[in-house]
């Protein structure tokens, strides 16, 4: 008798982790109604905090165009007539004060780091912005190796950070220096009056 009742658990705990099982991948990125709701996502942002000890912020905001992601950053802060690293990074997370915890480059595809020039490059590697003599950048690229929220090398939910260097397109990571702004990455309020 007590074998049957242990059966009968087991079944039963069995078919409810299939059946969750089943809910978790419908809502990934391969069911047809998640990838929809998605691909409605045109416009994320991610707004800037300066992390300990520096004054950095701004605004990025990353538009799909067809193929394509047009990238506008309106940054304050920076050192006067310098270049400052721009990239995106692996988690959205500026927890920690000095954006640490936003880790690494984005780089899902495995590549080297380099600069937009090159095609062949991390997914977050945007280049560097160029300050002003009031320490303003205004900066604007279209990359064609990231997505808002589509398929290829999604950008939502990832960090933004700027770096206290430029970049210079060394190895690993460009010799950019510590971070000095962090922001994350989300959707964006497009009937906001910009």
């Amino acid at each position: 008798m007590k074998t049957w009742k242990a059966l009968a658990v087991i079944t039963a705990v069995s078919t409810s982790c299939l059946t969750s099982t089943r809910s978790l991948r419908a809502a990934e990125h391969g069911d047809k109604a998640h990838g929809e709701a998605w691909a409605a996502v045109k416009q994320v942002v991610a707004v800037l905090h300066a992390t300990a000890g520096n004054k950095c912020h701004g605004t990025v905001r990353f538009t799909q165009e067809g193929e394509a992601v047009k990238v506008v950053a309106d940054i304050e802060g920076l050192n006067p007539g310098q270049k400052h690293a721009f990239h995106i990074h692996q988690f959205g997370d500026c927890s920690s004060a000095d954006g640490m915890s936003a880790g690494g480059h984005y780089n899902p595809d495995g590549h080297q780091h380099a600069l937009p020039e090159k095609e062949m490059r991390h997914a977050g590697d945007l280049g560097n912005l160029t300050a002003d003599n009031d320490g303003k950048a205004h900066y604007e690229i279209t990359v064609k190796n990231i997505s808002v929220a589509g398929m290829k090398n999604p950008i939502i939910g990832r960090g933004v950070i700027v770096h206290a260097k430029v970049d210079d397109g060394s190895q690993p990571v460009g010799n950019a220096g510590g971070r000095i702004a962090c922001g994350v990455i989300g959707v964006a309020n497009t009937a906001e009056k910009k």
